[in-house]
């Protein structure tokens, strides 16, 4: 068989982006990741370059739709956490374990950030997909160790464990993200932990809450 120009011609490479451009675009992810919170998806993007410390033209090479950086800061927030799940699921004392990991994941907002996940956000793209099941097994994992070990209720599920970081993490109406708003954060979820602790004090209402649960219900915060 006779080998086509194609056939033979050297693959080009794809030329590797530079090291300033790659720290650029992690300083846009982090701004806006602060400003969403603080103010919300719909914060200006001149405001998030001037937070950044970047043209509004690097902005905008970066990322030309405004859910396009929207889905960053998510795939950011998701992969962040999936890494302390994995972190705490190191911990001798799973329960210890679960401990930090619900404090350390509501530091990272979550429920702050859910508002970003309405409308004509699609939470349905490949790269949310792979990086919301990589979270899900890993919180899925921490919760099950704690309960193999007996220190978990057995009558709860990691579906209660993330409406809790979420809802927790939410700020009321008028009220900002700052270090105000964190020690109740902290306070009140480590009395949500008390009551997760095995042995159980009381019998719930219902039955436990599965990730399959809040998926299946548009109004309750999918994972993250």
């Amino acid at each position: 068989m006779t080998s086509t120009a194609a056939d033979t011609a050297p693959a080009r490479r794809v030329p590797r982006p530079r090291a300033d451009a790659l720290r650029n675009r992690e300083r846009i992810v982090s701004a806006a990741r602060e400003m969403f919170v603080e103010f919300g998806p719909q914060v200006p993007y001149d405001e998030v370059a001037r937070r950044a410390g970047v043209g509004n033209a690097t902005l905008y090479r970066n990322f030309p739709e405004r859910n396009d950086l929207v889905r960053e800061v998510v795939l950011s927030i998701m992969a962040r956490v999936t890494e302390l799940a994995e972190r705490a699921a190191e911990e001798d004392d799973v329960f210890a374990g679960l401990r930090r990991f619900t404090h350390a994941a509501a530091d990272e907002r979550i429920g702050a950030l859910c508002p970003m996940l309405d409308g004509a956000f699609d939470k349905d793209h490949p790269d949310l997909t792979v990086e919301r099941e990589r979270l899900e097994e890993a919180v899925q994992s921490l919760v099950d160790r704690a309960q193999q070990a007996g220190r978990l209720r057995a009558d709860v599920g990691v579906g209660d464990l993330m409406v809790a970081v979420s809802q927790l993490t939410r700020p009321l109406p008028g009220t900002a993200c700052g270090a105000g708003f964190d020690q109740f954060v902290h306070r009140h979820l480590q009395l949500f932990l008390d009551g997760l602790e095995a042995p159980a004090r009381s019998e719930l209402p219902g039955t436990a809450v599965t990730l399959e649960d809040l998926r299946r219900d548009s109004c309750s915060p999918r994972t993250p």
